[in-house]
């Protein structure tokens, strides 16, 4: 999900430099690596880069990997409401205890998360105040709405969203970026038109609106 709206606008974008049309299907992480798992009819699959090689290790994508984006973390609050420090690996912690209601992802962001409230020392105290987003719900979503007072996902979830405010990334030492890979499913019918566009994916023409997202070319590592 953490890419659906910027390949949305790529695949529109590389429609209109070649004439081919492109249907995204935006699903969670984990229900997206299962139906390609299951050989369902997929061309190509973008998906964190730990669960395409994954993929390709079980002969579900086959082929080299073409790595999109890297994407940071960030955390979010409602809209008006005050802003905590996030600055440092300190602040962020004590707002973290301060909050009645803390949001998370399924995926790489939510598991980092969990792995970070391990090492501060805080896991237990914050059990009871953890709010997981279902596969496919934003935490932004649930920013929106009142559920959390403060929540976490990849920058591009929460990035322009209404009634949510993006306090910053999460400072170094705290950051987890994720690359975004893509590769051809085994099942495809078209390989050589899904590599042509993995190909523009990867391109210089695609830097500005990965950009646009919050994200980054992955030559800028």
């Amino acid at each position: 999900m953490a890419t659906r709206l910027v390949l949305a606008d790529l695949a529109d974008l590389y429609e209109r430099d070649s004439g081919c049309r492109v249907n995204v299907t935006s699903l969670g992480g984990v229900e997206a690596a299962r139906r390609v798992q299951g050989g369902e009819a997929f061309d190509f699959a973008v998906l964190a880069s730990g669960a395409i090689a994954r993929l390709a290790a079980q002969g579900a994508v086959v082929g080299p990997r073409t790595d999109v984006v890297r994407s940071g973390m960030a955390v979010a609050v409602a809209a008006g409401a005050p802003c905590p420090d996030v600055g440092t690996e300190g602040a962020l912690r004590e707002t973290i205890l301060r909050a009645a209601r803390v949001g998370y992802s399924t995926g790489p962001s939510g598991d980092h998360l969990m792995r970070l409230f391990e090492r501060w020392g805080i896991a237990e105290a914050l059990r009871p105040r953890l709010v997981k987003a279902q596969p496919g719900v934003p935490v932004a979503s649930l920013i929106a709405q009142g559920e959390v007072e403060i929540g976490f996902q990849q920058l591009s979830e929460l990035k322009d969203v209404a009634g949510v405010d993006v306090l910053g990334p999460l400072p170094a030492g705290a950051q987890l970026v994720t690359v975004f890979s893509a590769a051809i499913c085994a099942v495809s019918r078209q390989p050589q038109a899904a590599a042509d566009f993995l190909a523009f994916l990867a391109s210089e023409r695609a830097e500005r609106a990965k950009r646009a997202y919050g994200m980054e070319p992955v030559g800028d590592a």
